[in-house]
C-alpha cells in the first residue's frame, strides 16, 4: 500500500509519540501498557517509514538509539559544572560530625530537613538537553572534563531522548538543561553476561559496576546496547525556581526518567538512620547492586549556601553501609577437623567489622588454597563475607610484608588423635582416616541429632560438648542410654531441662528410614539423595547389603556418590555403630502411600516457615501426591513454597522467574 509524503510524516510523528509513551509508561511508572513484542513491532514500522522517507528522521527518534559507525575515540566533554564526588560516612557518630560541621559553617541553631536516597553503585553521567532533545552525555571523568558517550548513551531505553512535553513548560532554563544520574546494571543480567563470559573463556567482570563503566566506554554502540543498562536520575541543574531536592526528584519523573523510589524527605537525622536500616534491610532484594543511601539538605538554597571543600559539597553526604570487604592481619592459621574427617586450615584474624558482624575467623578452603593466595601468618589481607557465608581471604597485600611473616604448613597428622593423615584421589583433600577421633565425634553428633535427622530437641553443640567432655557418650548410640538422673547434676542442667531432652530421645526411639539414612553422615549423602535411597531399597537391610552396580541404578546417583555409600557400610568402625545404634532404635521401613499422581512430574522447593504443619510433613504430602521436593531452586523447579522468614532460595526463585506460592495457595494444591 503506498503512501504519501504527507501521511508519512504524520504517522512517523504519532508512531514516535507512542512509543516515548510506553517507554515513560514502562520506565517511570513501572506499567508494562503493552508487551515488548508489541513495542518492538511499532519500533520497527518507524524504522521502514524512516529509511523510506529519511529527510523525517530527527534525533529525538527512538531508531537513532543504535545508530552510526563504531567510534575511533571518545572526545573529552568539559562540564559547566564541576562534578564532585560525596565524602563517606559509615557511622552514625560520623553522621553526627558531619551535620555538626555543616551547621556550624551555616551559623544556624536548627538541624535542617534533609532528603535520603540509595546510592546506586554505578557510573554517574551528565546528560544535557537542548531544546528538550537530548544533545550530550558524558561520564564524571575528573570532575572537570569527561568523555563524550552520547552515542551509546543513546542506546539505554531509560534515557528519555526528548523531554515529555508538559515537564518542559515548566521549566525555566529551556534552552540548556543538566541531568545528572547514575548508570546501573541489574544483577541478574550481570550474571547473565558473566555465564556468556565463561562459556566463552573469557574472565569475568569484578562487579556490576565495573561492566557498566566498561559497558559505557564500548566504541562500538551496539555492544553498550546488549548489555541493557538502565538509568536512574538524581539530580536537575540550572533550576533556581525548585525550592527543594524533592522537588527535583518530582519534576525529573515529569520530565521522563526513573529516580529512587525509596527516597524519601527526613526532617531529622535519626530519620535518616531508620531510613538507612530499612533500605539495608532490603539491600539483598533489590535488583541494584547499592552500597549505602546520600543524604542532601533538602533545601536547595541552603544546599548552595553551604558550597564545597575541594572536591566534595558542604551539605551531601554518602552514609555508607558498613563493608562486606575490609583488611585485616593473619594472626595465626590453625586446622579443623570436621566430621567426615575433612582437615581445613582456617586463619584466626585480627577482629574486624565486615556487613555489620565482628569476623575473626576465614576459612582458606585447602592446601591449594593456601598457595593459590600464597599467604604467610603475619599477613595484611583483604577478607569478605557475603550474607551468611564463612568469611573467606580474597587477596594478600604482599606490599605490606615486613619480613617477620612466617610460612604455613598443612600438618602431616591430626591435630586431634594424631593419625596420619591421608590424601583423597586427586590430592586437594586431606582426610583424617580415624572413624574414633574426637573431632570427627564430635560433629557426627551435631548432625545426628539435627533437624533433617533425628531431630532430638534441646541437644544442640554446647550440651554435645558438655556430654563428651563428662564421658556420659562416646557415640551417638549411647544417647540412648542416658537417665534424667545423667543429666541433674551437670552444670547447664535443672531437673524441668533434663526431662525434657530425656523425653525428647525417647521420642525418637522409632525413626522413619529417610531421616535415619541421612542421620549416618555419609559422605555426599544429603537430604534428596537419602530419599532417593529410601526410595528404591525401601529398608535399611538391603541397602547395606547393596552393591555398587544397584546403588548406581538410583536416579541422580552417580560412581563417586554410589562408591561412598558402599565403602560407608563396609567400613568396621561403622558395621559395629550400627548394630549397638540398632539394639536401641527401630528403623520404620519406607512407605509411601500415594493418595493421587495429583502432583506427578511437579518439582517443588520449601523455603521459611509453614505455620500449619513443619516442613517434613510438608515434604511428605507433596511425595504423596506424585510430586517431588528438591533442596535447591534452579531452572527445573516448578514451585517454590514459600513460609515466614523465607531464605535465599525465595530470592533465587525471583531471579530465575520461578513461581512462588504462598502457604495457602500450597494447602489448596494439597486438596
Amino acid at each position: 500500500m503506498e503512501i504519501s509524503r504527507s501521511e508519512a510524516k504524520e504517522r512517523i510523528e504519532k508512531l514516535k509519540k507512542a512509543i516515548n509513551r510506553y517507554r515513560y509508561s514502562y520506565h517511570v511508572l513501572d506499567k508494562e501498557e503493552i508487551s515488548p513484542e508489541a513495542l518492538d513491532s511499532l519500533k520497527h514500522e518507524l524504522y521502514l517509514l524512516e529509511q523510506q522517507f529519511p529527510e523525517f528522521i530527527t534525533p529525538d527518534s527512538p531508531t537513532q538509539r543504535v545508530a552510526g559507525k563504531p567510534l575511533k575515540e571518545f572526545k573529552k566533554v568539559r562540564h559547566k559544572k564541576r562534578m564532585l564526588s560525596l565524602e563517606d560516612a559509615f557511622t552514625e557518630e560520623e553522621m553526627k560530625d558531619w551535620m555538626e560541621r555543616v551547621m556550624k559553617y551555616l551559623k544556624i541553631n536548627r538541624e535542617p530537613e534533609l532528603y535520603a536516597e540509595t546510592k546506586f553503585d554505578g557510573l554517574a553521567l551528565s546528560l544535557i538537553y537542548k531544546d528538550g532533545i537530548l544533545d550530550t552525555v558524558s561520564t564524571r571523568g575528573d570532575g572537570e572534563v569527561g568523555e563524550d558517550v552520547t552515542q551509546n548513551a543513546k542506546t539505554i531505553e531509560a534515557i528519555p531522548l526528548k523531554i515529555e512535553e508538559a515537564a518542559l513548560d515548566k521549566l525555566r532554563n529551556k534552552k540548556e538543561i543538566e541531568v545528572r544520574g547514575e548508570a546501573v546494571i541489574t544483577k541478574k543480567n550481570f550474571e547473565e553476561i558473566n555465564k556468556k563470559q565463561k562459556e566463552l573463556g573469557l574472565p569475568p567482570y569484578a562487579n556490576p559496576r565495573n561492566l557498566v563503566a566498561g559497558s559505557i566506554r564500548q566504541l562500538d554502540p551496539k555492544i553498550t546496547a546488549s548489555r541493557k543498562i538502565d538509568f536512574y536520575a538524581y539530580d536537575l541543574l540550572m533550576e533556581d525556581n525548585l525550592k527543594t531536592h524533592e522537588e527535583k526528584h518530582h519534576l525529573l519523573n515529569e520530565m521522563g526518567f526513573k529516580t529512587d523510589p525509596y527516597a524519601k524527605v527526613c526532617p531529622l537525622l535519626e530519620d535518616v538512620f531508620d531510613f538507612r536500616k530499612e533500605i539495608e534491610k532490603k539491600r539483598d532484594k533489590l535488583a541494584y547492586e547499592i552500597d549505602g543511601v546520600v543524604v542532601n539538605f533538602n533545601d536547595n538554597k541552603l544546599f548552595e549556601e553551604a558550597g564545597a571543600v575541594g572536591k566534595t559539597p558542604r551539605a551531601s553526604i554518602a552514609f555508607k553501609f558498613p563493608p562486606q570487604e575490609t583488611t585485616t592481619i593473619v594472626e595465626d592459621i590453625i586446622v579443623q577437623v570436621g566430621r567426615t574427617g575433612v582437615v581445613t586450615p582456617v586463619a584466626i584474624l585480627k577482629p574486624v567489622n565486615i556487613g555489620g558482624v565482628i569476623v575473626s575467623r576465614a576459612t582458606l578452603h585447602n592446601e591449594d588454597e593456601i598457595k593459590r593466595l600464597g599467604i604467610k601468618i603475619g599477613d595484611t589481607v583483604i577478607v569478605g563475607r557475603a550474607g551468611d557465608v564463612i568469611p573467606d581471604i580474597r587477596l594478600v597485600l604482599k606490599q605490606f610484608r615486613t619480613g617477620k611473616e612466617r610460612d604455613f604448613k598443612m600438618p602431616k597428622r591430626c591435630p586431634v588423635c594424631n593419625e596420619e593423615l591421608k590424601r583423597d584421589t586427586g590430592g586437594v583433600i586431606l582426610r583424617c582416616p580415624n572413624n574414633k577421633c574426637p573431632s570427627r565425634q564430635k560433629r557426627s553428633l551435631y548432625y545426628f541429632v539435627s533437624k533433617s535427622a533425628f531431630d532430638i530437641e534441646g541437644l544442640g553443640p554446647k550440651n554435645i560438648n558438655l556430654l563428651l567432655d563428662q564421658g556420659l557418650i562416646q557415640d551417638a548410640a549411647d544417647l540412648f542410654d542416658l537417665k534424667e538422673g545423667d543429666l541433674i547434676p551437670l552444670e547447664r542442667f535443672g531437673e524441668k531441662s533434663a526431662q525434657n531432652i530425656i523425653e525428647a530421645i525417647n521420642k525418637r526411639r522409632e525413626i522413619d528410614f529417610v531421616r535415619f539414612i541421612i542421620s549416618l553422615g555419609i559422605p555426599n549423602v544429603g537430604e534428596k539423595t537419602a530419599q532417593d535411597l529410601a526410595e528404591k531399597f525401601k529398608d535399611l537391610e538391603s541397602l547395606i547389603n547393596a552393591k555398587i552396580e544397584d546403588l548406581m541404578s538410583v536416579e541422580n546417583i552417580g560412581e563417586v556418590v554410589s562408591k561412598s555409600i558402599y565403602d560407608w557400610f563396609r567400613n568396621e568402625y561403622n558395621k559395629k555403630f550400627i548394630k549397638k545404634l540398632l539394639a536401641k532404635v527401630k528403623v520404620k521401613k519406607y512407605v509411601l502411600e500415594k493418595t493421587s499422581k495429583k502432583l506427578a512430574g511437579k518439582k517443588f522447593v520449601l523455603t521459611g516457615a509453614l505455620d500449619s504443619m513443619s516442613r517434613e510433613m510438608a515434604k511428605e504430602k507433596i511425595r504423596q501426591l506424585g510430586g517431588e521436593v528438591m533442596e535447591s531452586v534452579s531452572q527445573n523447579t516448578d514451585f517454590v513454597v514459600k513460609g515466614k522468614d523465607p531464605g535465599s532460595k525465595f530470592n533465587k526463585a525471583k531471579e530465575l522467574g520461578i513461581k512462588i506460592i504462598d502457604e495457602k495457595e500450597f494447602l489448596n494444591m494439597l486438596k
